[in-house]
């Protein structure tokens, strides 16, 4: 990583007066109140390796639990709204609009989480946290299908978890 990195700086050079360490190396929360406000939006995804007899379970609503998507989408969506209080540097930031979408292949489910906000710092990490909390939910929801006779969970991971893309258009 190069110094400019170290300090807080991008790789594209925004934010560059940004840093989480004052000079001291104390970890601090950065101070967005002189940027201006943008309209942001993020979206991040992230897919959960599940059987093939428990995504059809999932896709008959036969999971002893309730509906999988129905709960993961709610909780994909309480993450958001609460991700400044799990990520110490995150500001809490108003979101506008929290959009997910659940795509169910033979042995998977893929989740992708949009969020939108208008303020002075984005919302990837939003996104990322309601990706990872949604797959959390459908592990919790689905695990007594999942379990092996050992009690353990061989096939069953989450991968993939990256932000798409992420938008910021300043306000005039």
């Amino acid at each position: 990583m190069s110094d400019e990195r170290d300090r807080g700086e991008s790789a594209d050079g925004d934010d560059s007066d940004l840093t989480h360490v004052d000079e001291e190396g104390n970890v601090q929360m950065v101070d967005v109140g002189a940027k201006p406000d943008s309209r942001r939006r993020a979206v991040a995804r992230g897919t959960i390796h599940l059987s093939a007899s428990t995504v059809r379970a999932i896709r008959d609503d036969e999971i002893g639990k309730g509906d999988v998507l129905a709960t993961a989408r709610i909780g994909a969506i309480q993450a958001v709204k609460h991700t400044w209080e799990t990520i110490p540097m995150c500001h809490q930031i108003p979101i506008t609009n929290v959009d997910t979408e659940f795509e169910v292949a033979d042995e998977s489910v893929t989740l992708s989480v949009t969020v939108g906000t208008t303020g002075k710092t984005g919302c990837e990490m939003e996104a990322l946290e309601g990706v990872t909390t949604g797959l959390n939910v459908v592990w919790d929801m689905v695990k007594a299908a999942e379990k092996d006779d050992d009690g353990q969970y061989p096939g069953t991971r989450i991968s993939d978890v990256e932000v798409v893309t992420k938008e910021k258009e300043t306000l005039d």
